[in-house]
């Protein structure tokens, strides 16, 4: 699909995923471990803004002002985002939000950085710059943060005035169903 100036993306992007929606990791046949042919791959983004431009000759889209990017019940917001697309504006490559970011997952993860750049190819998220990811009480803290999505794997990193802080509570109540299932509140966006 060409994007000629549209508000809503459709494109390959876990962002919000951000992956922050858990990709489960893909073998070779692309088919998810759940047998699913990545459902949430094909989901749209829709992203609003005050403004956008688009650059085509440099593959690139810039949102700006109180940007808010949907993608599979995530979100993301931020003062500015920049989206590379391939060749064609088929695809989402590449995005670097900047300035106030915050992203809410499906699963009512939140993360909060100055920046946050994601790669498609990589499935990789880097929140820098004052990073804290949390859920409920539990919570993890550095300048660096990175979620590697496929690998369910995430590295976090201090900087050169603090060191990495997280801190981790027992649940009480294992059978509790998971936020936003039968009979439990959604997380707020």
């Amino acid at each position: 699909m060409k994007i000629a100036g549209a508000l809503v993306l459709v494109a390959v992007w876990a962002l919000p995923s951000l992956g922050w929606a858990q990709a489960p990791a893909r073998p070779a046949d692309g088919k998810a471990a759940d047998g699913k042919k990545g459902e949430d791959r094909k989901q749209p983004v829709t992203v609003d803004s005050d403004k956008m431009e688009r650059f085509g000759k440099e593959s690139l889209i810039i949102f700006t002002g109180n940007v808010v990017a949907r993608h599979n019940n995530s979100v993301q917001y931020a003062d500015r985002m920049e989206v590379y697309l391939d060749e064609k504006g088929d695809r989402i490559l590449r995005s670097v939000s900047t300035g106030n970011v915050r992203i809410v997952t499906r699963d009512c993860k939140t993360g909060t950085s100055g920046r946050a750049e994601y790669f498609d190819l990589e499935q990789r998220i880097v929140l820098i710059g004052n990073a804290r990811v949390w859920q409920e009480d539990n919570v993890v803290s550095g300048d660096t943060i990175t979620i590697h999505l496929a690998q369910d794997r995430n590295v976090v990193t201090g900087g050169k005035q603090e060191r990495v802080k997280a801190v981790f509570y027992s649940k009480n109540d294992s059978n509790k169903p998971a936020p936003g299932g039968p009979g439990q509140p959604a997380c707020a966006n």
